[in-house]
């Protein structure tokens, strides 16, 4: 049954009248009046095409009809990671995923993000991290993985905290302190190997924004400001951020948009400053060392939102032996499942879940046995995805890869 909708959007309750405001501000050129409800989006939508109940066109629908209360209600605003899959594919340019998290705006000022959500949040904000990781317990990290980088290139090697005038301040995942800390040993590797200056900072040293799947735009700002405050505190040039795909985003397109004007210094990916060694001979490789076959995931924020497409496939074709490409890629990857702060919702894993299942079939017809990915939410779930479907993959960052080929010259 077909609906007929108004030419005009309706006039809003008062309260609504913000909302409004943001939703234009998302869609930009584009406007809900132009949807052609033609379905688009919703073929190009890995959650529509395993049969959730996520349809962008129900979206647009039930704010031209004024359901702002009925969508708000709806489970779909939190199922949806954002991808802006569909977006690649509207022929008038909605911008679904914008549109969403505009929509969240709303349930975060009346209070209603999903605890377990929020919760990730208000650790971030209460502890200066979203796992709540101790400076004492952290900084042991660091020593710890010094004391490694050291055992394999000597005394000079450091993992420098807090240095005062460095070129450039790097910031982590609390996955990789907790977790995953040979991936702090492995960018070690590569800056030392590059010769570079730079430093960790002692204090607001996590990348992550999870404000940005809440839709709280003044936490986003808080967590946005701290990272901005430690750079000029530190006297550095440029801020390089983790394999993050999400943290990239927030610092990217957060200031403007949270605090009102862009950061005063330069922000690029380790994956970037990576490509850039290696095209200026800063480091060298040797991919013999990694002769698996390696595939590569785009994640959504690095990739479709920020255009970072080429630079992590000339890394990899510079790191290993055998690389493959999914099919689609790119602009036109499908999401993995786990963004939009869908790996905090635990109340939705059965949905994460099965919206990866497509996922998992494109890595399957690659071969691969190794999935190479900048983004940690990324390889938690693309890892948690290979466990579930018992496919024998697993997911790696780019850094990984690098450090194992390195070839590393002792300068003189």
């Amino acid at each position: 049954m077909s609906v007929s909708l108004p030419l005009e959007a309706p006039v809003l309750p008062s309260h609504y009248q913000k909302l409004q405001e943001k939703i234009d501000g998302a869609l930009g050129a584009a406007t809900l009046q132009s949807c052609l409800s033609c379905g688009v989006c919703s073929g190009g939508c890995p959650t529509g095409a395993i049969g959730a109940p996520v349809d962008p066109r129900k979206i647009v629908r039930r704010l031209l009809l004024g359901q702002q209360d009925k969508l708000l209600a709806a489970d779909m605003l939190w199922l949806c990671t954002m991808c802006s899959r569909c977006t690649v594919y509207c022929p008038v340019g909605v911008n679904m995923g914008d549109l969403v998290r505009a929509l969240r705006t709303q349930l975060a000022e009346e209070g209603r993000v999903p605890p377990n959500l929020q919760k990730v949040v208000d650790l971030a904000i209460e502890s200066g991290n979203n796992m709540g990781i101790s400076q004492e317990d952290y900084l042991d990290t660091l020593d710890w993985m010094q004391e490694e980088l050291q055992a394999e290139f000597g005394p000079e090697a450091k993992i420098p905290v807090d240095l005062q005038g460095a070129r450039m301040m790097y910031v982590l995942n609390p996955r990789e302190v907790k977790f995953f800390p040979l991936t702090i040993l492995a960018a070690a590797k590569v800056f030392h190997a590059a010769g570079e200056s730079w430093t960790l900072p002692s204090r607001s040293w996590d990348a992550t924004n999870y404000a940005l799947f809440s839709g709280n735009d003044y936490e986003g700002g808080v967590l946005v400001q701290r990272l901005a405050d430690e750079v000029a505190r530190l006297g550095c040039q440029e801020l390089i951020m983790t394999e993050c795909g999400h943290a990239f985003r927030s610092i990217r397109w957060g200031p403007e948009q949270w605090l009102g004007h862009k950061l005063p210094f330069p922000v690029r990916s380790i994956v970037q400053l990576m490509d850039e060694y290696l095209a200026s001979g800063r480091i060298h490789l040797d991919p013999t060392r990694n002769s698996e076959l390696v595939t590569y995931h785009d994640p959504c924020n690095l990739g479709r939102k920020e255009g970072i497409f080429e630079e992590p496939r000339r890394v990899l074709r510079a790191a290993v032996t055998n690389f493959v490409e999914m099919i689609p890629n790119r602009a036109n990857n499908y999401c993995c499942g786990g963004g939009g702060g869908m790996l905090s919702l635990s109340e939705f894993g059965q949905e994460r879940m099965a919206k990866g299942r497509v996922k998992i079939e494109q890595i399957q017809r690659t071969g691969a046995r190794i999935i190479a990915t900048p983004c940690h939410n990324c390889i938690d779930q693309l890892n948690d995805l290979c466990r579930h479907y018992h496919l024998d993959v697993k997911a790696k960052n780019l850094v990984e890869l690098v450090a194992d080929a390195l070839i590393y010259e002792v300068r003189g």
